[in-house]
């Protein structure tokens, strides 16, 4: 038999665990699994001493084109992803220019992103309170989704959303069979502890973290599984920063009361509030950084199955909007797309490379019902990310690929080294550098699959 590709003599994660395997593509496929397979190919690789990994996919990126490249763009935000073994990505509806909230933004950023990927992507319809009457038109376009910010989004063109849009939002979700994602911080208490904060001429970081506290977080995460109790959507809560909101989630999830999901991200898993005066703006985000003790709890509940995946959140900004000694005026966005991975498999103890690959690719492709990506399996897209599971190195601003290079992670040591990433049979990644001329296509929900939760 002649395949287009061999991968030889590695082992392959799988659900069940690790295993030694080749693997054969054909035609972006995977043809076929087995031990020291017979036939040939156009192309073979030897990955003896290497761990084979579904493609990572971050169901949770801001590469803010068309409009506010930038700031980003596709080539260098999914270069970047590449780099991270990661393969698929699903872009955010807002922060490009124009957000992504009918029909015709919608394929504004499909054309940009098919001219510059060079991984496959998603994209995310945007729920505001302008746009109800038009996500009918963004789901027939292939929307994963559609995103609602609970408080202010920070920018202009993206507003936050009531408690009653967002209701009847969820009812014409459910009716179009596609989740709503919400941004869950109240906009009640942050905006208020804000404005006094100012009020006062506070401008430090724990001024900022003062004004986002934990039961902001809380208080909206209640009030979104409330409204999806109600109307039947498929609720998923982003960027979970505090166990409370974690729990929160699980509990309804597990009796119940609502279809709901939460992923965290790897900087709530890796960096602290104490961090914050040393890193800086590199380290701004929206839920802000937590305790010591609740980012040790948020890695217990990774591997209890509280959270159900990790996304990286990446929000990325020109230098300039991260250079003021105001912590209100700095962008609120980190910038860690090619990370991810080498956050989980550092902290390797009691996660197992199964319960990697879970977090990073198969829970996301069931929970937003993309069928072909997620696991190595025959018929599944050849994407893979080959890794030295046992290979430590120092992460460098130089290698790192998106535009900016503002990564907080920038100094430190990680463990699995990432050789090569594969999207659909291709080599796009290699030895540190994005490689060859492959460009990504849109991924669109299939049939309803069976949620993530584990």
């Amino acid at each position: 038999m002649n395949w287009d590709l061999i991968i030889r003599n590695a082992m392959v994660v799988a659900p069940d665990g690790a295993m030694r395997r080749d693997i054969a593509v054909s035609d972006g496929r995977i043809a076929e699994l087995g031990e020291e397979m017979a036939g040939d190919a156009r192309e073979v690789i030897d990955a003896k001493g290497m761990y084979i990994f579904p493609g990572v996919l971050d169901p949770h990126v801001h590469f803010n084109e068309p409009g506010r490249s930038e700031w980003e763009g596709f080539e260098t935000g999914s270069s970047a992803l590449a780099a991270g073994g990661g393969t698929c990505f699903f872009d955010m509806p807002l922060n490009a220019s124009p957000p992504t909230l009918d029909a015709a933004s919608f394929r504004l950023k499909q054309s940009a992103a098919e001219r510059s990927s060079r991984t496959d992507f998603g994209l995310w319809g945007g729920l505001t309170p302008g746009n109800l009457d038009q996500m009918a038109e963004l789901a027939e376009c292939g929307v994963v989704g559609f995103k609602a910010f609970m408080c202010a989004s920070g920018i202009d063109d993206f507003s936050q959303i009531d408690d009653m849009t967002l209701y009847r939002g969820m009812q014409m979700a459910r009716k179009l069979d596609l989740p709503v994602a919400v941004h869950a911080e109240s906009e009640e208490i942050t905006a208020r502890l804000t404005a006094g904060a100012q009020a006062r001429g506070a401008t430090g970081w724990a001024d900022y973290l003062a004004t986002r506290p934990p039961m902001a977080e809380e208080e909206a995460t209640a009030r979104a599984v409330a409204l999806a109790a109600d109307t039947g959507c498929r609720l998923h809560v982003v960027h979970v920063s505090h166990p409370r909101a974690a729990a929160l989630v699980r509990l309804a999830a597990a009796h119940g009361l609502a279809d709901v999901s939460c992923e965290t991200c790897p900087h709530y898993l890796t960096f602290n509030e104490t961090d914050l005066p040393e890193l800086g703006a590199r380290a701004k985000c929206a839920p802000p950084l937590r305790a010591a003790a609740d980012v040790e709890q948020l890695w217990k509940d990774l591997v209890a199955g509280t959270l159900d995946f990790v996304a990286s959140d990446h929000s990325p900004s020109p230098a300039s909007m991260k250079q003021s000694s105001n912590a209100f005026a700095c962008w609120g966005g980190i910038a860690g797309v090619q990370s991810t991975l080498n956050v989980l498999l550092t902290h390797r103890p009691g996660i197992s490379p199964e319960m990697v690959a879970a977090l990073t690719a198969d829970h996301a492709a069931r929970r937003f019902s993309i069928a072909a990506k997620g696991r190595i399996e025959r018929g599944f897209d050849a994407d893979f990310a080959l890794v030295l599971l046992d290979e430590k190195f120092q992460l460098k601003q130089e290698q790192l690929l998106d535009r900016h290079r503002q990564s907080p992670y920038v100094g430190r040591i990680f463990t699995g080294a990432v050789q090569r990433t594969i999207v659909r049979g291709t080599t796009v990644y290699r030895d540190g550098r994005a490689v060859g001329t492959f460009r990504g296509r849109l991924v669109r929900p299939n049939a309803r699959l069976e949620g993530a939760h584990v």
